[in-house]
């Protein structure tokens, strides 16, 4: 990188600001989110560069990391949200779910409908800045409201962080584009997180039930967009150094994806296993 984007060293200040205003707070939660926050940016900024460099192939590379984040994605939503939105309110909780589910995948359609416009700004930052700053607000609500809930949680979810930067970089460096731009995006997991983390939710059940339902739904959607699909015409197929018919690379990575999502979840519970 030559020159670094104006815009991401201001949302970098503005991340390293808020954590310290998060810690002086002293909340309950100020050092999970502060931690959680900073693995979000350090995991897609240092994955920037590599991604911006390479120039060889790199679909194993992301079937791996993809794979590795959806399945720890998927596990962890499935195992500490779930749970605490049906525990709130089995209806509502279940509502909330389906609700996410379903938000996740109209945000995905209207964003697709979006990269037909002429944005100011770079197609790919935009989408990666706002799933960021939505992803933070809700892991910023969740442990605001949740101070108990330990960190595995937040850190499995953000995983993905390193993969998206990697792949993002690649795409702006082949454009021709600044590549440090992502420091915005990488920036929106804490601060959506550290502002939204100060929001006390009602007590009441149903409203409890339905946010953190909400909230699964939607982490479990995103987690399932990052299931590695080695199919013609995905982005996996896209970055094979093959011409002609890639049916039997893209079956043999087919096998990697397996591998690397049932590792990710296993990681989880591994982890899950070492910290109970």
């Amino acid at each position: 990188m030559t020159r670094i984007s104006r815009v991401g060293v201001v949302a970098t200040l503005t991340l390293v600001v808020l954590s310290a205003l998060a810690v002086l707070l002293e909340t309950s939660s100020a050092g999970k989110l502060v931690g959680i926050s900073w693995v979000a940016f350090l995991a897609m900024a240092l994955a920037a560069p590599f991604g911006a460099r390479s120039d060889d192939d790199s679909a194993g590379t992301l079937v791996w990391g993809y794979g590795l984040a959806a399945g720890a994605m998927v596990t962890s939503a499935a195992v500490f949200l779930v749970p605490q939105a049906i525990s709130q309110h089995p209806q509502w909780g279940g509502f909330g779910i389906a609700f996410g589910l379903l938000a996740g995948f109209a945000s995905h359609s209207i964003g697709h409908r979006l990269s037909h416009l002429n944005l100011p700004m770079d197609r790919t930052v935009a989408e990666l800045t706002a799933h960021a700053f939505s992803a933070g607000a809700i892991i910023g609500i969740i442990y605001g409201n949740m101070p108990a809930l330990g960190p595995l949680l937040g850190l499995a979810i953000v995983s993905h962080k390193g993969p998206a930067g990697y792949a993002a970089a690649r795409r702006l460096a082949n454009a021709g584009r600044d590549p440090s731009v992502l420091l915005l995006p990488a920036t929106g997991v804490g601060i959506g997180a550290i502002v939204t983390s100060l929001i006390a939710l009602p007590v009441t059940g149903s409203t409890r039930g339905i946010v953190f339902g909400f909230a699964a739904g939607v982490f479990l959607h995103v987690a399932m967009d990052f299931l590695p699909r080695c199919e013609i015409g995905s982005e996996i197929h896209g970055l094979l150094s093959v011409s002609g018919d890639a049916h039997a690379l893209l079956d043999r990575l087919r096998l990697h994806a397996v591998a690397s999502t049932s590792m990710g979840g296993l990681a989880v519970l591994f982890a899950w296993l070492v910290i109970a």
